[in-house]
């Protein structure tokens, strides 16, 4: 499945199909998005990043299944955007849009995953089903008051 397309200047433009994947957690927007920014925090719910992690000026590089990668967030702000790129050892960049909002008193986390030429229905499945895992974690840390 792929997402549209449509020509821009003559050059052909096309987007990815994408799947948004979210998670209900009881507990403010501000304390979820507080702990989700800091990367030093990934590998306690990001099984994709669950090596070890460390900063290196502007970028954090984190021990994962595939390698190396290299880690960019978004700047610190006060509208929940988590967004991150991840560069693999192959050079291969990930755009990862996430964002975290107020859910009454609690909160929803979204993640978006782009399916990217070549993967097939699998893999595609495959990726959602760890992304939503992981938000699990991060609910599960939440709702069991394991993070301070």
């Amino acid at each position: 499945m792929s997402g549209s397309r449509c020509k821009v200047h003559g050059e052909d433009i096309m987007t990815y199909f994408a799947r948004h994947i979210s998670v209900s957690i009881d507990c403010p927007a501000d304390r979820v998005y507080k702990f989700a920014s800091d990367p030093g925090n990934l590998p306690k719910w990001a099984s994709g990043l669950s090596g070890s992690i460390r900063k290196a000026g502007r970028d954090w590089i984190a021990e994962a299944p595939m390698g190396r990668v290299k880690i960019t967030f978004a700047a610190k702000n006060s509208f929940g955007i988590l967004d991150h790129e991840v560069i693999l050892p192959s050079g291969e960049k990930f755009y990862n849009p996430m964002r975290v909002f107020p859910n009454n008193n609690g909160s929803e986390l979204i993640f978006t995953l782009y399916r990217k030429p070549g993967m097939t229905d699998r893999m595609f499945s495959k990726d959602a089903q760890a992304v939503a895992r992981d938000l699990k974690t991060l609910k599960t840390l939440f709702e069991s008051n394991r993070v301070p």
